[in-house]
C-alpha cells in the first residue's frame, strides 16, 4: 500500500527535528507536525530561555564582587521588560533556524496537533489526513500542577518566561532541579524567594554531599528554603479577605496591589504550610514534576504500551509495542535531557533507515543543575556506589580563590567515587561556578573508564578550582 510519507514525526522539539532531518537525508519522504512552536521545550520553554535567565541573574553578584576587586561598579535596577523582549526575540530567531533546517531538509511541516486514527493514519487538527509507513512520537513533556484545591492559582515553568513584570515575592514549591534553578534565578533578579520542599533535602537522586552544599549556598544567598514543608491550603487573597478569613489589610502584609500584574494567577495568593505558617505571596510557582505528553494522541486505542506515569514504553531501539510506531525523548521518560533525545533521534534513523540497529547508551550521561553555584555530575553517587561494591571516596571542599579574596563565604566541592577493585572512577560530582562546563570534560574521562591513577598522572593546571580533581591522593573515607 502506498503511503503519503515514509516517516511522520509528531513533535517539533530537538529529538523530533533531528530524527526528521537525518531520516530525510537518507532519501525518506518525511513530514513533521508541531501544535505549538518549533523547537519544543528546550528551545522555547526550557534550557535556552532558562540559561539566558541564569546569565542575567548572575550580574548583580558579579557587580558586588567587582567592588571588592577595586572597580567602582554601580548596578542599576534590572529591566525585566527589556530583557524579556530581547529573550523572546532570541527564541523567535531560534525557532526560525529550526524551520529553515527542516525546510532545507525537504521535511514537510504541519503546524497542527496530530492524532493517530490508526497505526498508519495521522489526523491533523486542521482537518488534514496523512498516511505514513512509520510514525515517530516525539511530543516531549509538560509541567504538572499538584492535585489540590486552587492549584490553578499557581504558575509553572512555562509561565515564567512570559510574565509582564517580576513579582516582589514568590513561593516555589518543589525541590528538583527546576525548582532550585529558578529559586536561584529569581533570587538573583531581586525577587524575594521562599522555597518549600516536602523532602528532607533538595535535589533527590543527586549525591548527598553535593546537594547538601547546594542547599547551604542557596540559603547563604538569601533564599528562604524550608525542607520537610509543603502546602496545606492556598487561596486567592482577595477571596479570603472578602469571606472574612482575615481582617488585616493586604497592604500591611507587604503587598501593593498596584504592583501586581494582570494575568495568571491574577491575585496574590494566601498559603498555609505544613509547618503552620501562613503567608501571602505575589506568586506561587509549582515545580512539582513533569509528565510525558502521551495522552490524546490515540495511542491507547492502538495498543501502544503506556505506563502509569504516562510514559510510552519502548525497547532499546525506541520501538513501541506497535511495530511501525516509535517514540523518543521525554515522552518515553528515560533520561529527560535534550542531548539524550537528539541521540535517540539519530539512533532511530540508523536503525530504521540505515539498516544499522543502534541502541542509545544511557549509561554515564553527564548533567548539570544550573543553580548558583552549579552542580555537575556524572556516574554514580556515593550512596549508589557503596551499595554496589567497595569504594574509596576522594573529596575536598574549600573556599575558591575568586570569592575568598573578597571574604565571601562561598564554598565549592570536588568529589570522585572510585572502585576499590578496578580503580575506575565510578562517579564525579562538582559544586562550583561553571560546574556544567567542568563536568563535560570529566564526563569524557569517566565514560572512557579511566582509573584514579589516570587522574593522578595528569598534571594540574594551577591555580584553578578543578586542579583538585587530579591532586586528591588520599581517600577521605572508604565504604
Amino acid at each position: 500500500m502506498p503511503y503519503d510519507f515514509d516517516l511522520f514525526v509528531i513533535g517539533g522539539g530537538s529529538g523530533g527535528v533531528r530524527a526528521a532531518r537525518t531520516a530525510a537525508a537518507t532519501g525518506a519522504k518525511v513530514a513533521l507536525a508541531e501544535e505549538s512552536r518549533m523547537g519544543g521545550t528546550c528551545v522555547i520553554r526550557g534550557c535556552v530561555p532558562k540559561k539566558l535567565m541564569v546569565f542575567a541573574s548572575e550580574f548583580r553578584e558579579q557587580s558586588e564582587l567587582a567592588r571588592e576587586y577595586g572597580w567602582d561598579a554601580k548596578l542599576g535596577a534590572f529591566d525585566w521588560a527589556g530583557f524579556r523582549t530581547r529573550l523572546h526575540g532570541e527564541l523567535d530567531r531560534l525557532e526560525g533556524v529550526y524551520r529553515r533546517l527542516l525546510n532545507g531538509s525537504n521535511v514537510k511541516i504541519f503546524d497542527s496537533r496530530a492524532k493517530l486514527a490508526d497505526s498508519h493514519t495521522i489526523r491533523l487538527s486542521d482537518g488534514t489526513t496523512a498516511t505514513a509507513e512509520t510514525i515517530l512520537i516525539a511530543t516531549g513533556g509538560r509541567p504538572m500542577r499538584p492535585d489540590m484545591p486552587n492549584a490553578h492559582l499557581g504558575v509553572v515553568s512555562d509561565d515564567i518566561f512570559n510574565l509582564d513584570s517580576l513579582p516582589k515575592s514568590i513561593l516555589i514549591v518543589g525541590g528538583g532541579y527546576i525548582a532550585c534553578e529558578f529559586a536561584c534565578i529569581l533570587n538573583g533578579l531581586g525577587v524575594e524567594v521562599t522555597q518549600y520542599y516536602r523532602g528532607a533535602q533538595i535535589l533527590r537522586g543527586f549525591d548527598e554531599e553535593a546537594r547538601g552544599l547546594v542547599a547551604e549556598m542557596m540559603r547563604e544567598r538569601g533564599i528562604d528554603l524550608h525542607l520537610g514543608t509543603n502546602i496545606v491550603e492556598m487561596t486567592a487573597e482577595a477571596t479570603r479577605l472578602s469571606e472574612g478569613g482575615m481582617t488585616m489589610p493586604v497592604e500591611e502584609l507587604g503587598i501593593d496591589r498596584e504592583d501586581k500584574q494582570a494575568g495568571a494567577p491574577g491575585e496574590t495568593v494566601w498559603v498555609k504550610a505544613t509547618n503552620g505558617t501562613e503567608r501571602v505571596f505575589d506568586y506561587v510557582f509549582f515545580a512539582t514534576g513533569r509528565a510525558p505528553n502521551s495522552h490524546g494522541l490515540g495511542l491507547e486505542d492502538l495498543g501502544v504500551g503506556i505506563n502509569r506515569r504516562g510514559a510510552i514504553e519502548v525497547d532499546a531501539y525506541s520501538r513501541t509495542s506497535v511495530e511501525n510506531i516509535y517514540a523518543i525523548g521525554d515522552v518515553t521518560d528515560r533520561i529527560q535531557l535534550t542531548p539524550v533525545a537528539i541521540r535517540e533521534g539519530m539512533a532511530f534513523t540508523e536503525t530504521v533507515y540505515k539498516n544499522n540497529p543502534t541502541a542509545v547508551d544511557h549509561a554515564l550521561v553527564p548533567s548539570a543543575v544550573f543553580t548558583q553555584p552549579e552542580l555537575g555530575t556524572v556516574g554514580m553517587t556515593e550512596e549508589q556506589a557503596r551499595e554496589q561494591e567497595p569504594i574509596e571516596v576522594y573529596c575536598t571542599s574549600f573556599r575558591p580563590m575568586k570569592t575568598a579574596f573578597a571574604e565571601r563565604p562561598d564554598r565549592v566541592l570536588m568529589k570522585l567515587i572510585v572502585s576499590k577493585a578496578t580503580r575506575k572512577v565510578l562517579g564525579c560530582h562538582i559544586v562550583a561556578p561553571d560546574a556544567g562546563e567542568l563536568i563535560q570534560m570529566v564526563g569524557i574521562a569517566v565514560k572512557a573508564g579511566l582509573t584514579k591513577e589516570d587522574f593522578d598522572r595528569t598534571v594540574a593546571v594551577h591555580p584553578t578550582m578543578s586542579e583538585e580533581l587530579v591532586t586528591m591522593h588520599s581517600p577521605v573515607r572508604t565504604a
